[in-house]
């Protein structure tokens, strides 16, 4: 599993593209487990900073219980219909925050005021990433697996 800043390390110009798409709209979609391993779908707003993909929620949320328990997720942008600009998706595992120091530090970051409800903060760890586009004819997914090197795959 690889950070944030390990990901655009090994693969800057998808993690520029993925972290374009994950921000041009207010949420994404989080994918996450529920307790009889069926999926749930959420929306989610994202952030970054300090080097790190963070995912923000309320502390008793749902999203956030299935997390604690299973810390596989996904994540999807919410795709432009015409896919110009690209959807792209990843995967990997959230770690819950525990640290006040942390959690006051992305807490300052925010536009508005923490809710009184507090926040629920996951650090997220990356499997893996892409961006698929369409290009003329052309379908073109660019793939990033942690440790390996980053690949292109066209379809017509």
């Amino acid at each position: 599993m690889a950070s944030w800043s390990e990901f655009a390390h090994q693969a800057s110009t998808l993690a520029d593209a993925v972290q374009a798409r994950l921000t041009a709209t207010l949420h994404s979609i989080l994918g996450t487990l529920r307790a009889d391993g069926s999926p749930r779908l959420t929306g989610l707003e994202v952030h970054f900073g300090d080097g790190e993909l963070w995912l923000a929620m309320m502390p008793d949320s749902r999203k956030a219980d299935d997390l604690r328990r299973d810390p596989r997720f996904s994540l999807h942008s919410a795709p432009d219909v015409a896919m110009v600009e690209g959807d792209a998706k990843l995967s990997g595992r959230a770690e819950l925050v525990g640290d006040r120091r942390v959690l006051e530090r992305f807490t300052a970051t925010l536009a508005q005021d923490a809710p009184p409800s507090g926040i629920g903060l996951f650090r997220a760890d990356l499997a893996d990433a892409s961006l698929a586009r369409v290009v003329g004819d052309e379908m073109v997914i660019d793939i990033w697996r942690d440790g390996e090197a980053p690949r292109q795959v066209r379809r017509q």
